[in-house]
């Protein structure tokens, strides 16, 4: 990254960080290779002016809409000339990004129904569809959530009654409620999507299905016989994006669109179960993961804002005739911003671990392995919750610390918020995930204690209290020991789980079934999950800082982030580490003072430790986060490109603002 002219402060700050930011970049996106793939990429995409327009800020729904529809076109068109630097759907989806930005028309036909369509198609439909979806001669989305359900996809509505005569499915939305709503892309630009539906056949239903529904004509877009659909109108955030409705009216489909991988209808109507009822929604499985990811490049953009920001605002002389300070300067703008820096880098590295976690069990699935299903199922739910939340939470904090400029659309918060947010409630509202997570916390521990063998990332409970208390005694009791840290974590995470298990079984005592006695401990069971979710995310950052092979100076600096975001952690959360004795009082206060004490030792790192991240100023599209730092002539040109300022006059004036400033001038 180069300009004209760096602001000096922010020059200031890299020159005088103790860390190379490049070694940093080069782990954070797996390696010099994949880094040089990346930027090249960018500089393929960047230099290209059929990418270019007016701000979209200064443009209409409508004509966000057909912009993104018109990069996504030409993105397809080009994407053969690129080469190499495309080689697998992980650069396939950088590229539209970056190409399209969250304007993207394709962004679900390229993560789930590409997905979809790979994992859980077989046969003649493989066939068909599989080389038309990669080659973008059909448009597909993932119609799922209904206006009546959305996570509880047991309550969905709309139905496919096989008819063994024509060998077809009958799809039907029956209620006002089983509209499917919310799926992007499918108001105006999808062909396909695979729709969920409840399975009829042979009088019996069998539950959730997947189905393959072509919705338009593949020669004038027109909608197909049967099916209504549109635009559900606009919304918090994602102005471009088509979210749709669909109403399915007797329209028929062949029997095999129906995704028979796991589970199939034969010619007569005879239904064979899938191995694993899981199997039907791993592809929410895998944008649970995605959503990890997510989280942690949503965080690393807010903070890479307004940590250069507070770099270059300079704000409120401490002394009468003295320097006006940084504002990265002052301890309370460390203490909001420097936690969340440090909570992206631990999400950067669990986000690596999720993906990783996913892969490998994937691959057990395909070998007929279903073991870990329910382990997976069990981290990315609440993996999903517990980062979403956070960067949400986050995100706020860092537009509130850029004090008034924050509220500005050019400071890229606005729209940095309202398109992340929605992470916290699609493929799963975060409140129900962790009480799926919850449910299988309470089944591992019964299941520790009866001496089963545990998966990998819920084997602490195979042990006792008594046993992790002796493990946190022998690190010591130094509270800044990442030893002593990941075991005070593991404590408290388990001391929650038995709680709310404790809770269960109480109710249960009492005579409820395990559904209403689920139901009565609700409360304790999302604290169970939200404090294992954090444990995940300590422990998989400590391990990570054990494997990384870096300088000893970036070592250093990355551990201090690592603590800072345990003891932070600890602070936020400190009553459940008091209530069981896990930390005394005098100790949660000596927490808090290391906290503080940290702050001016990443100080010195801050601005290297964002740049680290490598957001190029278009992916940034952000005035205040520029990596030149020249925020206010950049505001002020901003400012002017209004078309609001197009002129001198607005027209309103002669039409209503004249008339009334003038409405008593004959008058005198």
């Amino acid at each position: 990254m180069t300009a004209k002219r760096i602001n000096p402060d922010l020059q200031r700050e890299r020159d005088a960080a103790t860390i190379d930011p490049e070694e940093l970049t080069r782990i954070i996106f797996d390696g010099a290779k994949e880094l040089d793939k990346k930027r090249k990429l960018e500089d393929a995409v960047f230099s290209d002016p059929d990418y270019k327009s007016i701000p979209l800020n200064f443009m209409s729904r409508e004509e966000q809409y057909e912009e993104g529809i018109r990069r996504s076109a030409i993105a397809v068109t080009k994407k053969e000339a690129l080469g190499d630097l495309i080689e697998n759907h992980n650069d396939l989806i950088s590229y539209n990004t970056l190409a399209c930005g969250d304007i993207t028309a394709f962004g679900i036909h390229d993560s789930m129904f590409t997905d979809v369509i790979k994992r859980m198609s077989s046969g003649a439909l493989r066939q068909k569809l599989l080389q038309k979806t990669i080659n973008y001669e059909i448009i597909g989305t993932y119609a799922q959530t209904e206006l009546g359900h959305g996570t509880f996809l047991r309550g969905l509505e709309t139905t496919a009654h096989y008819d063994p005569n024509t060998q077809e499915f009958v799809l039907n939305s029956p209620t006002v409620t089983s509209t499917k709503w919310w799926p992007g892309a499918l108001g105006k630009t999808s062909t396909h999507a695979v729709v969920l539906a409840q399975l009829y056949t042979q009088g019996k239903c069998h539950g959730i299905h997947p189905f393959v529904v072509q919705l338009r004509s593949l020669e004038d877009h027109k909608s197909l016989p049967g099916i209504t659909l549109g635009d559900i109108g606009p919304k918090f955030g994602y102005g471009a994006n088509d979210n749709g409705f669909l109403r399915l009216n007797n329209h028929r489909i062949p029997r095999e669109n129906m995704l028979m991988k796991y589970s199939q209808v034969a010619p007569d109507g005879t239904y064979t179960k899938p191995p694993k009822a899981e199997l039907t929604y791993g592809t929410m499985t895998f944008i649970r993961s995605m959503i990890v990811r997510a989280s942690a490049f949503g965080l690393a953009r807010g903070t890479t804002i307004a940590i250069r920001y507070s770099a270059v605002r300079r704000q409120s002389e401490m002394r009468p005739g003295e320097p006006e300070p940084q504002v990265l300067s002052y301890p309370t703008q460390q203490y909001k911003l420097f936690p969340l820096l440090a909570t992206a880098y631990a999400f950067f590295f669990v986000q690596k671990k999720m993906v990783e976690t996913y892969s490998v069990v994937n691959q057990q699935i395909n070998d007929g392995d279903y073991t870990r299903i329910q382990e997976l199922h069990g981290l990315s739910s609440g993996l999903k919750a517990f980062t979403s939340w956070a960067t949400n939470v986050g995100l706020e904090i860092c537009r509130m610390s850029c004090g008034g400029h924050g509220y500005s659309m050019s400071s890229g918060f606005p729209k940095l918020y309202v398109d992340f947010t929605p992470n916290c409630t699609y493929e799963g509202e975060n409140t129900v995930l962790l009480l799926q997570t919850a449910r299988f916390l309470v089944k591992s521990l019964k299941e520790g204690k009866r001496g089963a063998k545990l998966p990998g990332t819920v084997a602490y409970l195979s042990s006792n209290v008594t046993e992790l208390r002796a493990r946190a005694t022998s690190a010591g009791r130094d509270l800044k020991d990442p030893r002593l840290l990941v075991a005070l974590y593991k404590e408290r995470a388990m001391r929650q789980i038995m709680f709310a298990s404790d809770k269960v079984e109480a109710a249960r005592s009492e005579g409820l079934d395990l559904v209403g006695a689920l139901n009565r401990a609700s409360v304790h069971l999302v604290r169970a999950a939200n404090a294992h979710s954090h444990l995940l995310v300590v422990e998989n950052f400590h391990e990570k800082l054990q494997e990384l092979k870096v300088s000893q100076k970036l070592k250093k600096t990355l551990l201090q982030m690592f603590q800072l975001y345990a003891l932070d952690g600890i602070t936020n959360c400190s009553g459940e580490f008091l209530e069981d004795g896990i930390l005394s009082g005098t100790e949660v206060k000596a927490i808090r003072q290391y906290v503080v004490e940290l702050l001016p030792l990443i100080r010195v790192n801050a601005v290297a430790l964002v740049d680290a991240f490598d957001f190029r100023d278009e992916v940034l599209d952000s005035v205040l986060g520029r990596y030149d730092g020249n925020v206010y002539e950049e505001l002020l040109k901003w400012a002017l490109s209004s078309p609001l300022n197009k002129t001198d006059v607005h027209p309103s004036y002669d039409k209503y603002l004249k008339p009334l400033l003038h409405r008593n001038r004959s008058k005198l």
